[in-house]
């Protein structure tokens, strides 16, 4: 029997009110079904989007990405909260606490703490961002074709992953950047690079081995797909989610390293504005002008902190198993 059409507006009596309200009902269902209409919410949220909404609702990554972008701003446009020169001295101010205008005093120089302070985030976040990205495409890279291609390839790769994981990193950093001279801060990029790259490879090595046994990526294989589109479109997506959130905690911890080195006199060297370095000037007078001492190590922790925060919660959004 051919289906008659009847009007919501032909029902007026009985249950007329039920009627209408169960037929538009049916008709925004049918309609969502047939691509005419339905809320955006019935669309099903991939695992980026479900990651997106959690970490908008999460306190820890408002407050940590607020920090963050702060000090890349700072970083790349000091002079908008710092109008001084960090290298201009003053000897008759040497080791002189907070005076107006110099809210954070003055060092064994005379130089104004605050500018260089703001002026040591810089090279910090510089070596910080720089090194991640650096050690994140490298060890993703040999890590991914490590675990999709396997055999010797993933066997030398672990070899070689293992002599890395064997060299202390403060000790490798003090033989390798005691030999060079440059004062830029590339030399200690490279090095934080050379050492960082086995972590974030094997991550990658295991994501890649878990996503490459997927339906859809068998699917693909048995359809003809090559093996630069299957790393590439099917496996790489979906495996990239935790070289992101090791990569982010990473970051806070290659700042430390960098300031570690330089207060160790083996990463960067004057004239460049540091906060290791400053901090290693100021350990000698921490008991005459603590004040030296607390606001370049201040800055440095919060830096270091917000990085870690993020991390965390980057990672606890992109974790399965936590929703």
């Amino acid at each position: 029997m051919p289906e008659q059409y009847v009007p919501k507006e032909a029902v007026t009596h009985g249950d007329g009110g039920t009627t209408a309200l169960a037929m538009a009902e049916a008709e925004t269902l049918e309609g969502g079904r047939n691509g005419r209409g339905g809320s955006p919410r019935d669309k099903p949220r991939s695992l980026w989007g479900d990651a997106w909404r959690d970490l908008r609702r999460n306190p820890v990554f408002l407050v940590s990405a607020l920090i963050i972008l702060f000090l890349v701003v700072i970083a790349i446009w000091p002079e908008l909260i710092a109008d001084g020169n960090p290298y201009r001295a003053d000897l008759a101010k040497a080791q002189e606490g907070s005076a107006p205008g110099h809210p954070f005093g003055f060092d064994t120089q005379g130089r104004d703490v605050y500018t260089r302070t703001v002026y040591g985030a810089r090279a910090s976040i510089t070596v910080g961002i720089c090194a991640t990205a650096g050690a994140a495409l490298l060890g993703s890279a040999l890590g991914g074709l490590a675990g999709f291609f396997g055999g010797w390839w993933d066997a030398l790769l672990s070899r070689v992953a293992d002599i890395f994981f064997g060299i202390p990193v403060l000790l490798g950093g003090l033989v390798f950047l005691s030999v060079v001279t440059s004062k830029t801060v590339w030399p200690v990029v490279g090095f934080i690079v050379l050492l960082g790259w086995p972590q974030i490879a094997r991550i990658a090595r295991g994501s890649v081995v878990t996503a490459k046994q997927n339906d859809y990526v068998q699917a693909a294989r048995a359809l003809g797909a090559s093996s630069g589109r299957l790393l590439l479109r099917h496996i790489a997506p979906n495996a990239v989610a935790p070289v992101i959130v090791v990569a982010t905690i990473a970051l806070g911890t290659y700042i430390s390293l960098e300031a570690t080195l330089s207060y160790l006199g083996a990463g960067l060297k004057p004239p460049t504005v540091s906060w290791g370095i400053d901090i290693s000037t100021a350990s000698t007078y921490i008991r005459n002008a603590p004040h030296m001492l607390l606001y370049p190590a201040g800055a440095l922790s919060i830096t270091v902190l917000a990085f870690i925060m993020l991390g965390d919660a980057v990672r606890d959004a992109l974790d399965p198993k936590l929703r």
